[in-house]
C-alpha cells in the first residue's frame, strides 16, 4: 500500500508507515546520512524482509520504526501512534504490547533463568501474572523443560528461543527480528526462523526480519531491498505469490 493519503480504513489495515524518513549521525561538522528519505508502509498482520548488504541502512530503518533512534526527519507511526514525536519514556510506554524484538545476539541476562528473563520484563510492566505467561512462552517455543537455566547452560539455538519468548511474552503486534540467525549455525538458524514464523501465525502478529539473506527473505510475504540508505526494490516475495 503506498501513497500519502489514507483514509481511516487504510489506516487500521497498517502496522507501521514510514514517511519520507530520514537519519543523520555523527557530528554537526561532518554528518553522515544513513537513511534518505524512506517511505514505507507494512500492512497488519504480514511478514516482510527488509533485505540488504552490510551498510545499507536496514538495521538503522528497524531501530528508527520502533522508536530505538530517533528519526532525524519524517514520520513514524506504529499501531496509529506518532512515534517521531514521542520523548524516550513516552516511546518506551509506547513499545509496550505493541512492539516485540528479538536481536542477533540475544542479549539475554547471564544472572537470571530462562524463566526471569522472560518474565522480569513483564513484572516490570507491571504483569501480575509475569511468571506464568513467561512459563507458557517458554513452553510454546520447546524450552519448557529448560525454564530453570541459565544462558550459559543454554545453546545458542535456545538462548535464540528465550529471546523469542520473552519478545512474545508481551503479546505484542508488532515483532521485529534483526538477524535473528546470525550467531546460529545453519540447522540450528531454519529451526529458529520456523519458529519466529509459527509463533507469528500463532498470535497474528505482524513480522518484519531484517536480514542480508535472500533466501531467508523469500519467505516472507513480501520484500523490500535497501541500499545506501534508499529503498530499491519492494516485491511480494515468490513463496507468497
Amino acid at each position: 500500500m503506498h501513497g500519502t493519503s489514507q483514509s481511516a480504513t487504510d489506516q487500521d489495515s497498517i502496522a507501521v508507515s514510514a514517511r519520507n524518513v530520514t537519519l543523520v549521525l555523527g557530528t554537526r561538522e561532518a554528518p553522515v546520512e544513513i537513511l534518505k528519505g524512506v517511505d514505507l508502509d507494512i500492512d497488519r498482520g504480514a511478514s516482510i524482509a527488509i533485505l540488504g548488504a552490510s551498510g545499507s541502512g536496514k538495521s538503522s530503518l528497524m531501530a528508527t520504526l520502533t522508536g530505538m533512534e530517533k528519526a532525524s526527519g519524517g514520520t513514524v507511526q506504529v499501531a496509529g501512534i506518532d512515534f517521531t514525536s514521542l520523548d524516550e519514556d513516552a516511546l518506551a510506554t509506547a513499545r509496550r504490547g505493541r512492539i516485540g524484538i528479538v536481536l542477533q545476539s540475544f542479549h539475554l541476562l547471564p544472572t537470571m533463568t530462562a524463566l526471569e528473563n522472560v518474565a522480569v520484563p513483564l513484572e516490570l510492566d507491571g504483569q501480575a501474572d509475569a511468571f506464568a505467561r513467561a512459563a507458557t512462552e517458554l513452553e510454546a517455543v520447546g524450552l519448557g523443560h529448560r525454564i530453570d537455566h541459565y544462558p550459559a547452560q543454554l545453546s545458542g539455538g535456545e538462548q535464540q528461543r528465550v529471546a523469542i519468548a520473552r519478545a512474545m511474552a508481551g503479546r505484542p503486534s508488532i515483532i521485529f527480528a534483526d538477524e535473528p540467525t546470525g550467531n546460529l549455525d545453519a540447522a540450528t538458524g531454519a529451526s529458529i526462523i520456523n519458529l519466529l514464523f509459527e509463533r507469528q501465525k500463532a498470535s497474528e502478529a505482524t513480522l518484519v526480519i531484517i536480514t542480508h539473506d535472500p533466501a531467508l527473505a523469500a519467505r516472507c510475504d513480501r520484500v523490500v531491498e535497501m541500499r545506501d540508505g534508499r529503498i530499491i526494490a519492494d516485491s511480494i516475495a515468490a513463496a507468497a505469490a
